[in-house]
């Protein structure tokens, strides 16, 4: 849906820009002054017709795209429908939290140790989430504001202390997606990273399993936990 709503607003901007600039180029050859031509062209103080439509045409175009545009919108933050999976997120420096609320375990995570790709590391808190189910994610933040962004998804939404926030996705395709915080948060924000695993159901419980089997059952809450690991913790001691 907002792949779609990306392509048609890039299909009536290139529409548009070609019908504008099909226009001026237009005007510059017919209109264009030609040698030993002294003449003035025809001079028009008003054109109402003329005015009314280069008013009124914008605001249908702003119009139809403001449109599609809302449309789109209300479905994405859509939460009434009833999700299979409730996921809560918990932002904190610099890392996440995830608790898995319908089985009641959960998994936390540490900044990311970057290692100059961009390739999904294997050590980032993992979120997973089981193919073609519908997935609704509550956000809350332990200390200051994030943003939970999965690029693959094409939406991110904020996520403030003090303040839930909520949306429903459906993963539709089996993968691990990389996600981010979007919103400079501090220090370590660009390390603030995590994986989304997008799984079969088996996977998925087999997944829940292993956290049980830890002894990551219940949920954590929103007690401050600042998540640094121990490499930056020395380095902090070494600088004091």
């Amino acid at each position: 849906m907002i792949t779609d709503l990306w392509v048609g607003a890039w299909i009536a901007a290139l529409g548009i820009g070609a019908l504008v600039w099909g226009l001026l180029i237009w005007c510059i050859i017919v209109y264009r002054k030609r040698k030993n031509d002294n003449t003035l062209p025809v001079q028009l103080r008003y054109h109402l017709p003329l005015e009314l439509l280069y008013t009124f045409v914008p605001l249908v175009m702003v119009g139809v795209l403001f449109y599609f545009t809302v449309q789109t919108q209300n479905e994405i933050t859509d939460t009434s429908k009833e999700a299979d999976v409730h996921i809560q997120v918990y932002g904190k420096q610099w890392s996440w939290d995830f608790n898995y609320l319908d089985e009641q375990v959960w998994d936390a995570g540490v900044e990311a140790k970057l290692d100059g790709t961009m390739a999904p590391a294997d050590d980032l808190p993992t979120l997973y989430l089981p193919v073609d189910k519908r997935v609704e994610f509550t956000l809350d933040s332990r200390d200051v504001i994030h943003s939970f962004w999965v690029p693959a998804f094409l939406y991110k939404l904020d996520v403030f202390p003090y303040m839930t926030n909520t949306f429903q996705v459906v993963p539709e395709e089996e993968g691990t997606y990389l996600g981010k915080c979007a919103e400079l948060c501090g220090e370590l924000h660009g390390y603030m990273l995590f994986n989304v695993k997008v799984v079969s159901e088996a996977e998925y419980q087999d997944h829940i399993q292993k956290l049980r089997d830890l002894g990551q059952t219940g949920v954590l809450d929103e007690s401050y936990d600042r998540a640094v690991t121990s490499q930056y913790a020395d380095a902090a001691t070494k600088e004091k």
